[in-house]
Parts: C-alpha cells; sequence; structure tokens
C-alpha cells in the first residue's frame, strides 16, 4: 500500500509490479481456430490428392526452370535467418526484462518440434504432402519442419507492437518457405501446414500456462492519479482490477477501475458467446482496444453523470503504459440492491429508481446492463446507477426497452410485481412499461437477474400478468432477440446429414463419390465457382429489373446473398420471396407494389423456366445420347394433364377456387407489368435477370460433371436442372434438401448418359456450391441488411 505521511513524503511498499498469468480466451479461440483448419488441410491432403498433386507438380515443374546458384544463395540466407532472427529476438526481449516470455517461447519451440515429428509419423503416407527427395531415394517431410519452432516462438513471445520484429519474422518465414519450394524439399501443403502447426501450438502454449502481464504497483498507481490532476493519499486493492484511493484535504474518495489484459478476459467467454447469439448484446470489453475501452467508459460515465443521474462521476482517466489504463470515479458508498432487506425497498426507493432511468433515457442513454447489482442503494436512501462500462450513447429504442424490462425485473425481484410495475407506470406512464413487455426475456438480461429469476421461476409469469393487467393492450409476443438459435443449426445439421445418409441408402456410392469431389478437375472446378457466384449478380439484375422505383443495387444483391441463408429456415422458394418483399418495403415501396414486384417476377420467372425446359428438351431429343421418354408417351402424358385441367374446370366450386387464385394475378401484377412496359429497359433487364440466373446455375451443374470426369451435353444438364429445381422448390424441406439431391442424380443418370457415382458426385458438388457454402456469406448480407435497416 502507498500512502503520503504528514510531512508529504511518500511512504510504499516496494515499486517491483506483480507478475500475474491470465488465460486469456482469445489464445483458446485463435488455437481452436488453427486446429480446425490444421483439420481441414489433412482431409484436403486425404480426399483431394489429385488437386494437390498437381499443385505440386506445378510448382516442381516451375522451379525446374530457374538457374541454381541464385536459389541455394537463397536457400543459405533463409536457414542464416532462421536462426538468426528468433535469437536476436531473445536477446531483445531479455535485455527488456522478458525472460518470462522468452521461457514460454522455448516452450512452444519445443512443443510445436515435437507436434511436427508426429505429424511426419503419422500422416506419413499422405501424398499430397511429400514428393521424391530431389536427390537420392526417399520422400520428403509431411510437414516443413524448420518453420513451425521459429513461427510458434516468436509467437508466444509476443511481437505486439513491435512492427519491425513482425516485419523480420514475415520475411524469414517467406524466404524460407519459398527456398524450401525451390530446393524440392517442401510441398505447398507440407509449408502450409508447418505454418499452422507453429501459430497453433503458440496460442496452445499462451493459453495453457496464460499470459505473464504486469499488474502496476500502487506507487505507479499513486505516480499516475498525481500527475492526472488528483492528490492520492491511500491506494488499496478493491477487488479484481479494482482499487480504493483516498485523497488529501478533504477530497472525496476515488474508486480506480483497471483496464488491462486480466480485465479484459474477465467473463469474456460468456460475453462473447452473448455476442453470438443475441442482436443487443455488448460488444465485450476484451474485444475492444485499451484506447476505444477507456473513451467508451469515460464518455458514458460522463454524459450519464451530466444528465443528472446519480452515478459515478469520472475525475481522471490516463494510460499505464502500452497494456494498461485507469479510470478513476468519484466513491459512491451504497450497497447493491440484491443485498438490501425488502423492508427497505420502500415506494420511495422504487419511485427514486424509476426516475433515475428516466433521467438517463432522457438524452437516449443506455445502461444496458441493469440488475440487482448495478441498481444500488446509498446510506441515505438514494438510488445510484453505477457500472455503465457497457452503456451506449445514441442508444435506440430497443435497447431503452431492454432498459425498462431490466429495471421492472430488477425491482420485482425486491419488492415484488405489483409494487415495481406500479412505481413504473407512475414515473414513466402505462405505455412505456408496456412496450417492454415483448422484451422480458431472460436471455436478455444481466446474468445477476437471470440466476435470480431462476430462484423464482414463478416471478416472470407475475410480471407479464401484472402490466397486462394495467395495460391490456401491451403486446405480449417476444421480440425476437436471438441472431442464430442453436436448434437451427441442430436441425439444419440433422437434416443434411439424413438426407447424405438416404442417398447413400439409395445409391450405395457415397463415399467414392466423396473421393470424386475431392479429385475434382480445378480447372472445371474453379468454373463451377464462377458460374455460382455469377449467379448472384444475375438474380439482383433480375430483381431490380421488375421494380419501377429506383434501388440500391448493393442492397438488392445484399438481399439475393441473403436468400442464400434465409433457405435454411424456409421451405422451397418462400423464403426468398418474403426476403424480397420485405426489402423492398424497407426501402419505401409500398406494401401492395412490392408484393406486385415480387408476384410480377415469379411469374415472368416462371413463364421463362418453362420456355428454357421446352427449349433444351427439344434438342435434346435430336441429341444420340438420351433416354427421354418416346414423343408418344410425351403426348399421352399432356393430354393426361390437359383432361385433368378440364374436369376441374368443369366442376363450378372448384372453378371459383381457381378464378379466386387467379384474382390477384388480374388485379395486382398485370397491372405492375403495365407499368414495367413504359420502362423497356427496366423490363429488359429483369427478363435478362432470370435468364441468366437459370443459365448461371445449369452451367454450374455442368461444370461439376466435367470436374468429376463425366461428358454430358449442356442441354441434357438443363434439362435436368431445370426440371428437378421445379419439382424440388415444391418440396417442404429448407433449400429442398434431400429432394432435389435425388431429382438431380436420377435425371443425370438417365438423361445425361451418367453412372450413378458420377452423377452423385456432380449433384453433392453443386449443391455444396450453391446451397452450402454461401450460408455464411448469406448471414453475413443478412446480417449487414438488418443493421442497415433495409429489412
Amino acid at each position: 500500500m502507498a500512502t503520503l505521511t504528514p510531512a508529504g513524503e511518500l511512504r510504499t511498499a516496494p515499486a517491483t509490479p506483480r507478475h500475474r498469468r491470465v488465460r486469456h480466451p482469445a489464445a483458446l479461440i485463435r488455437a481452436l481456430i488453427g486446429l480446425t483448419a490444421i483439420g481441414l488441410l489433412l482431409l484436403l491432403a486425404q480426399y483431394a490428392q489429385g488437386t494437390a498433386g498437381g499443385l505440386d507438380a506445378d510448382v516442381v515443374e516451375g522451379t525446374g526452370l530457374l538457374p541454381r546458384p541464385p536459389v541455394r544463395l537463397l536457400a543459405a540466407c533463409s536457414a542464416a535467418a532462421l536462426l538468426l532472427v528468433p535469437l536476436a529476438f531473445a536477446v531483445g526481449r531479455v535485455l527488456r526484462r522478458a525472460g518470462r516470455q522468452v521461457a514460454d517461447g522455448v516452450l512452444a519451440a519445443v512443443l510445436a518440434y515435437a507436434v511436427s515429428l508426429l505429424l511426419d509419423l503419422a500422416v506419413g503416407g499422405l501424398t499430397a504432402l511429400t514428393h521424391p527427395f530431389p536427390e537420392g531415394p526417399g520422400r520428403t517431410d509431411p510437414v516443413y519442419g524448420h518453420l513451425a519452432p521459429v513461427l510458434a516462438f516468436m509467437t508466444a513471445v509476443g511481437t505486439g507492437g513491435l512492427p519491425r520484429w513482425r516485419a523480420s519474422l514475415a520475411a524469414t518465414l517467406t524466404a524460407a518457405g519459398l527456398s524450401g519450394l525451390l530446393t524440392g524439399y517442401a510441398t505447398p501443403l507440407s509449408v502450409l501446414l508447418a505454418l499452422l502447426v507453429g501459430w497453433t501450438t503458440a496460442h496452445l502454449v499462451a493459453w495453457a500456462v496464460g499470459e505473464p502481464t504486469r499488474e502496476p504497483s500502487e506507487l505507479q498507481l499513486w505516480v499516475t492519479l498525481r500527475n492526472a490532476g488528483t492528490r492520492p493519499n491511500t491506494v488499496r486493492v478493491a477487488g479484481p482490477c479494482r482499487y480504493l484511493v483516498t485523497q488529501h484535504q478533504d477530497r472525496p474518495d476515488l474508486d480506480v477501475r483497471l483496464l488491462d489484459r486480466r480485465a479484459a478476459a474477465l467473463g469474456l467467454p460468456q460475453h462473447v458467446w452473448q455476442l453470438l447469439r443475441l442482436r443487443t448484446a455488448p460488444l465485450p470489453l476484451g474485444l475492444r482496444s485499451l484506447r476505444e475501452g477507456l473513451e467508451h467508459q469515460t464518455l458514458v460515465a460522463h454524459a450519464a453523470f451530466a444528465a443528472g443521474v446519480r452515478t459515478p462521476e469520472p475525475l481522471a482517466a490516463a494510460e499505464l503504459g502500452p497494456d494498461a489504463a485507469l479510470v478513476a470515479y468519484r466513491h459512491l458508498p451504497g450497497r447493491p440492491l440484491g443485498d438490501v432487506p425488502a423492508d427497505e425497498v420502500t415506494d420511495e426507493v422504487l419511485h427514486d429508481a424509476w426516475q433515475q432511468l428516466r433521467l438517463l433515457h432522457r438524452r437516449s442513454i443506455a445502461h444496458r446492463t441493469l440488475g440487482p447489482d448495478t441498481v444500488r442503494l446509498g446510506p441515505d436512501g438514494a438510488v445510484q446507477l453505477t457500472e455503465l462500462a457497457y452503456g451506449e450513447i445514441a442508444a435506440g429504442e430497443l435497447l431503452l426497452r431492454l432498459d425498462v424490462a431490466g429495471m421492472l425485473t430488477a425491482l420485482a425481484l425486491k419488492a415484488g410485481p405489483e409494487r415495481a410495475v406500479a412505481a413504473g407506470a407512475t414515473v414513466l406512464g402505462p405505455a412505456t412499461i408496456g412496450a417492454a413487455l415483448p422484451l422480458l426475456q431472460p436471455i436478455a438480461l444481466p446474468r445477476a437477474t437471470r440466476d435470480a429469476l431462476a430462484a423464482q421461476p414463478e416471478l416472470a409469469a407475475a410480471i407479464r400478468a401484472e402490466v397486462l393487467r394495467l395495460r391490456p393492450q401491451a403486446p405480449a409476443e417476444p421480440v425476437r432477440l436471438e441472431r442464430l438459435r442453436p436448434r437451427t443449426l441442430a436441425t439444419v445439421a440433422a437434416g443434411m446429414a439424413g438426407g447424405y445418409l438416404l442417398l447413400q441408402a439409395l445409391f450405395g456410392s457415397g463415399l467414392d463419390s466423396f473421393r470424386a469431389v475431392a479429385d475434382a478437375d480445378p480447372f472445371w472446378l474453379s468454373a463451377a465457382v464462377l458460374a455460382a457466384v455469377a449467379s448472384y449478380g444475375a438474380a439482383a439484375l433480375g430483381f431490380i429489373g421488375f421494380v419501377p422505383e429506383r434501388l440500391d443495387p448493393r442492397g438488392a444483391l445484399a438481399a439475393q446473398v441473403a436468400g442464400s441463408f434465409v433457405k435454411l429456415v424456409s421451405p422451397g422458394g418462400v423464403g426468398g420471396i418474403a426476403l424480397n418483399t420485405r426489402f423492398l418495403q424497407a426501402s419505401g415501396i409500398p406494401t401492395a407494389q412490392a408484393l406486385s414486384s415480387v408476384g410480377a417476377s415469379q411469374l415472368v420467372g416462371l413463364a421463362l423456366h418453362m420456355l428454357q425446359l421446352a427449349f433444351f428438351t427439344t434438342l435434346v431429343g435430336l441429341g444420340p445420347q438420351t433416354e427421354l421418354p418416346s414423343p408418344a408417351w410425351l403426348a399421352a402424358g399432356l393430354g393426361l394433364v390437359a383432361a385433368v385441367l378440364l374436369s376441374a374446370l368443369a366442376v363450378p366450386w372448384l372453378r371459383r377456387r381457381v378464378v379466386g387464385l387467379l384474382r390477384p394475378l388480374r388485379a395486382e401484377v398485370l397491372p405492375r407489368l403495365l407499368d414495367l412496359l413504359q420502362q423497356p429497359g427496366k423490363l429488359a433487364a429483369g427478363i435478362a435477370g432470370q435468364l441468366l440466373v437459370s443459365t448461371a446455375f445449369v452451367a454450374c451443374l455442368y461444370c461439376c460433371a466435367l470436374a468429376v470426369g463425366a461428358r454430358p451435353s449442356f442441354s441434357a444438364v438443363a434439362v435436368v436442372f431445370l426440371a428437378g429445381n421445379a419439382a424440388g422448390s415444391a418440396a417442404p424441406t429448407p433449400g429442398g434438401a434431400g429432394v432435389v439431391e435425388g431429382l438431380l442424380t436420377e435425371g443425370l443418370a438417365h438423361t445425361g448418359g451418367m453412372d450413378q457415382g458420377s452423377a452423385f458426385a456432380a449433384v453433392m458438388l453443386f449443391r455444396l456450391l450453391v446451397f452450402l457454402l454461401p450460408v455464411l456469406p448469406g448471414w453475413l448480407a443478412f446480417t449487414w441488411l438488418q443493421r442497415r435497416r433495409a429489412l
């Protein structure tokens, strides 16, 4: 403890900072990402041997054209750099008294080397990672082990804030990797695997042993506070990353909050999980930079205090170095509401609590963590609002309503629902209390509030009943706050697994098909990817073309990409229609016109789809390789369909039903098409976009078939896709999963002249490109549109 004697002399304990180790969750997250990347790389080496072998052969062929003396010189220089750069870095760190970090780096380097040797033994049979030695018998190692220990050492020691050392490390690793490729002692995948092993091992060590961090001494805090304009007398530890400081000359005591790695790591996993699940979750402090966290806390606290809220006033803020900072608040003695006896929570206390929240919301400031531990009661019975670190200035209505729900729950835990709701309605009004009813969800409340509610499971229902009794017209339907529900992911994963097992049982060629996909031709695979990407641009063009009003092209494109995510939770094309309609409504187009535009595009798209199907069917019928039904069977089928339609129209009630279904088409869609005729350029763009969408998908499926070694005709593939996609769109499963795969596989096998294994492989590759892989970009586009309020 540091104190100042009456004579003005500083008396302090030893000034050596206390060293602590913190297991920062970010290191674990990076390590898990690295392990996932290593697993994917090994799967690639296992199942894509043809592609990896072709890449390695191209590298060997190119390096054979280079003159040998420069290659040998590069190899010698890179070998020297691999020794000298980490050695010089270690010496520099030791001279700067960072010996503990150097020890961690040595541990990481040893483990990285050991992991490299184990992988050499475990995956030595993967020929995609090795090739014959340039001189003599044998094969190269699967892991180019020279790189892993160096990268692990310097990453574990830490190069943050040292741009020159980061540049030196990058140059050394690049030169060493190139020399390995040029001399023939490494393959591209072995170099990449070595880098992943080194990077992953470093972060595993950083998480396992903890990252060393220096907790500032009381003397450092005393000097920093003195330089910031305060008059500190004593400095005492008051909790994790918290200090209580007394001042001279009757100045108020200070609550000092420390911002460093330890503070950022406290509760970070739970905050990150909440951020992933909730749209309203605050950004964790551990994901902010030190400067951003310091400025945010100080600004929110100043704004709240200026609004008249009874909250700790920030008196000083300063940095303690590159890795730590502090904020000093005026000390407010008080007890958390959760520790206050129920008989002390009078009606005056309840009204005061709501009044404090009213003052906060008058300036559009959201607290975001209101609960039994952040609402405090002072010695004089006055309510205080503390812990505004996660607050937000210029908050939107949703966050303000969340505050009301948090305050309502916190007060009801102590005073009961009737008194808490009555006091809130008196201060804020029944309408404000009723508007918070849809947000009374445990998932949206702070952790302390959720734990308290778990002990009183009937309280949430009692609060709802009391709010509805006071304001019966209040909305009771909960607001969707979750970004993505875990059960949705589980349902999708189970559906995909079930579809694969079903197809494997039907065709018995799942494993061979996956091998065919893994050995796909890189050129045709790249062409398939380009065709799949081009389909979104075509869809955006077709969408904009059927809307007479002006639309933002970026938003329209993002809406089509977001449709890839919406397919997961909606059958057929229902999700895309709803998404496009909502986008038009958010763009300022009335609902009737929005529905008409989407309906017009769907109607024209259906007509073009049928015309394309008829056109390519004619071409397939003229080709030598076809198994289409004979003309007699086609005529019979068409006659049967016509007979059924005529019979249906002959029944009066069924005819009236059909006329009723077609009435919106005649009353809304056709007038919209007439409006579009006044803009022939837009209508032509819309029609072209609709045609290009189908063409892009057909081209993607055709390139997938070529990539797995089949040679069907383009017309046959077009017929299969157009017919299979039309039938699959009626399936009740998300994106037609299971149905589309079966129809396309059977169609390629019979109409395209492909065997079942190749057809299944081509279809699985096609669905991977157009259905599975676009899910993540679709979710990002969906989130981006939501943030821009374009949905």
